[in-house]
């Protein structure tokens, strides 16, 4: 009877410590799932964990957005530490410190809470989590002040491709929902093919550099191609946010290995 006991008592310290050190040493590569899959799965690691637990993952490219999206939903319990930067190899531990702090969210995929998040970087957070949702999807957004930038970019680059919906509008409480609807892209016609990019082979960070500098050369009406191995939807928002250049931006291949995409540089409407 003794030895069955402390067979027992055996068994039942190996799977507390099984159950504790779960997540603790695991490196999961999310470089193999869309971006958007990466985050729902990330987020629901560390939904999972037990205060002190930690997983390690690793990227192609700096996941920051994602600190602050899981920071809005679970309150300040993320650890977040760099193992490596740079390339594609981005490694990124990640700890729960305490309990979560749960945040309200009105019936919306996702939150981000720009009190939270630090300033010089609303518009790359936001701009990035609203270029990995699918239509019908809702992002809510929690501030202290009205976003009234944000707003005004939306509205300057996206037309049409979103709602905006104030939830609360109180001094000090600001809740809003943006839902993405459908992208309907311009067809413009006349423009002369300059150049052909496959960025698959570079590093992300060399990727954009030659995406930006390719935009950069094209005149009004010229367009370029490029081909990437995952949606560069993201970079398109980013795009839509911060160009000062009109453009229009046409799907040629839509993978799930390949990704082909026309960027036309358009004319400026000066009126």
């Amino acid at each position: 009877m003794d030895i069955l006991v402390l067979n027992m008592e055996k068994r039942n310290f190996e799977s507390k410590n099984m159950k504790k050190n779960k997540n603790t040493s695991e490196s999961i590569d999310v470089r193999i799932l869309e971006p958007v899959e990466r985050h729902k799965k990330l987020l629901a690691l560390f939904r999972d964990l037990a205060v002190d637990d930690h997983f390690i993952f690793i990227n192609d490219h700096d996941p920051i957005p994602l600190y602050y999206e899981i920071k809005s939903l679970n309150g300040d319990v993320v650890g977040w530490e760099y193992l490596k930067k740079g390339g594609r190899n981005w490694e990124v531990k990640v700890t729960r410190l305490g309990d979560s702090e749960i945040e309200e969210i009105h019936d919306a995929d996702t939150l981000i809470d720009l009190a939270k998040t630090d300033e010089d970087k609303w518009k790359q957070v936001v701009f990035h989590r609203f270029g990995m949702m699918r239509e019908g999807e809702l992002l809510q957004l929690n501030s202290k002040q009205d976003p009234s930038e944000i707003r005004e970019l939306f509205e300057a680059k996206l037309e049409g491709e979103y709602i905006w919906k104030y939830l609360r509008e109180t001094p000090g409480d600001y809740r809003i929902h943006i839902k993405k609807t459908e992208v309907t892209g311009m067809n413009p016609t006349g423009y002369s093919l300059v150049d052909n990019l496959d960025l698959r082979p570079h590093e992300p960070a060399k990727r954009h550099e030659l995406f930006y500098q390719a935009f950069v050369d094209l005149a009004p009406n010229e367009a370029f191609e490029f081909f990437n191995d995952h949606d560069p939807k993201p970079l398109y928002y980013q795009m839509e946010a911060e160009s000062e250049e009109p453009f229009n931006w046409e799907y040629l291949e839509e993978g799930p290995e390949v990704w082909k995409v026309r960027v036309i540089k358009l004319e400026r409407n000066n009126s």
